[in-house]
């Protein structure tokens, strides 16, 4: 019998205490569900995905590329996967490179420890990247592939942060000024995008920045149902596509 709650990991890291959990909600009929916490905050729970879907779905329908080119894209970070699954599920990817500052996360779906890992660690199509993304991004010419440094994508599809605003860590700030967003726009191909999930409504001043940088930005607010809250949620997905 399936326990009620257990715990399936916990792990000192350099950005705290990570905890992976599963565990049964009475209230919605015992569903199960696994949720990720670095220090006592909720980072992602498998209750709730349809943001971190839309941000794939969006951002690679925004790409502009020549018809029948297969997309580089790049997610970061993994969670529970649901962002990198989803653009697998897109038949124009042709590869992922999917980024992560914390190794147990990317062990925890190599293992199949998460329902959506061993799916996304078999397809062909995955690399893992254990590494910085923001000290990446702030590095063309090393770039996201060790292998090829200086690659370009057509899309970098990014869910770290709570908002452009509520970092995990002060350090992320640059990233989301015009300069730090300037220097991302130099891993993309013309016409390629960069895609952001955010926890909040759209913030205009961060979308200012986004216009100053790229050549077409969108804001989209997601709804979702919120069974433990009751009625609906909402989260954002900005999409900016880089000019030609």
């Amino acid at each position: 019998m399936e326990k009620s709650f257990e715990e399936l990991d916990y792990c000192e890291t350099p950005l705290g205490e990570l905890i992976l959990r599963r565990r049964k909600i009475p209230m919605l009929d015992n569903e199960v569900v696994h949720e990720i916490i670095l220090n006592g905050e909720f980072l992602m729970s498998s209750l709730f995905h349809v943001v971190e879907e839309a941000l794939a779905d969006l951002g690679l329908a925004a790409v502009e590329a020549p018809e029948g080119e297969l997309l580089d894209v790049v997610v970061s970070g993994l969670g529970l996967g649901y962002t990198a699954l989803a653009a697998l599920k897109n038949p124009k990817v042709g590869s992922l490179s999917v980024i992560d500052y914390l190794e147990p996360v990317i062990r925890w779906h190599q293992s199949g420890m998460v329902p959506l890992g061993a799916g996304l660690s078999a397809d062909p199509r995955t690399r893992y990247v254990e590494g910085d993304f923001f000290a990446l991004a702030a590095n063309p010419q090393i770039g996201f592939h060790a292998e090829a440094p200086g690659a370009r994508f057509h899309a970098i599809l990014l869910d770290i942060d709570h908002t452009p605003q509520h970092w995990l860590n002060p350090r992320h700030a640059a990233f989301y000024t015009v300069e730090g967003l300037m220097t991302l726009r130099q891993h993309l191909y013309p016409g390629g995008v960069f895609a952001l999930w955010s926890d909040e409504s759209p913030d205009e001043e961060f979308c200012s920045r986004l216009r100053e940088v790229f050549a077409r930005v969108e804001a989209t607010v997601v709804s979702f149902p919120n069974p433990i809250r009751g009625g609906e949620s909402t989260g954002t997905v900005y999409v900016a596509v880089s000019g030609r």
